[in-house]
């Protein structure tokens, strides 16, 4: 059987139709397989970061903390993709952050999490260090010695020798002097008698 020109059309219709409804369900699906979720909490701040979001979707976001007034986020329709960064509040004591986030195009994708923000440690501070302080230098005393007080005594010779009733210092002669005399003469008078006696000799050889 043959179609008319108005069949056609209307298969050709049908089959547009159905490959549009095809092709609008995988876009659809592909970005909601791809929901990414990722937050995280220091002692100081807070960073979250949603993408790959459908965009057909109402998506929503709420950051709060846990008995805080207030939400430090707060997005109902945040589309595609959402992103969040700023500082904590200083605390000195643990704080919790509750994250909840809805995907409109499914259930399955809402995240509902809490986070706790510890303490920061305060630095140590260092007391500043005293310089060394180096004791003044003092010259070494010089002490003077005492002076000697000298007298004007006169100095008193050794009169040992010079006193009277002590011994005259021999000065060459002793009491010898008189035998030394005798036997000089008496070596006089026998030189004497040879020289006589050889010439009396020598006088009576001659005749």
């Amino acid at each position: 059987m043959r179609l008319t020109v108005q069949g056609r059309r209307r298969y050709a219709a049908i089959a547009a139709t159905g490959m549009a409804a095809m092709i609008g369900s995988a876009v659809m699906a592909g970005p909601a397989s791809a929901h990414t979720p990722v937050w995280s909490v220091t002692c100081d701040s807070v960073t979250v970061d949603l993408t790959a979001y459908n965009t057909h979707a109402t998506n929503s976001v709420t950051l709060t903390i846990v008995g805080g007034e207030g939400a430090l986020a707060d997005n109902p329709n945040f589309g595609g993709a959402f992103h969040y960064q700023d500082a904590l509040p200083p605390h000195d004591a643990p704080i919790s952050l509750h994250l909840v986030v809805k995907a409109g195009d499914d259930a399955k994708y809402d995240v509902d999490q809490t986070k706790v923000s510890p303490v920061c440690d305060k630095p140590t501070t260092t007391p500043p260090t005293k310089p060394a302080t180096t004791p003044p230098t003092t010259a070494p005393q010089t002490t003077t010695p005492a002076p000697t007080h000298t007298t004007n005594a006169p100095v008193v010779a050794d009169t040992t020798a010079a006193t009277g009733s002590g011994d005259l210092a021999e000065t060459g002669s002793s009491n010898a002097t008189p035998m030394i005399a005798g036997i000089a003469a008496a070596v006089v008078v026998v030189g004497g008698g040879l020289v006589f006696w050889t010439r009396k000799r020598g006088t009576s050889a001659h005749r």
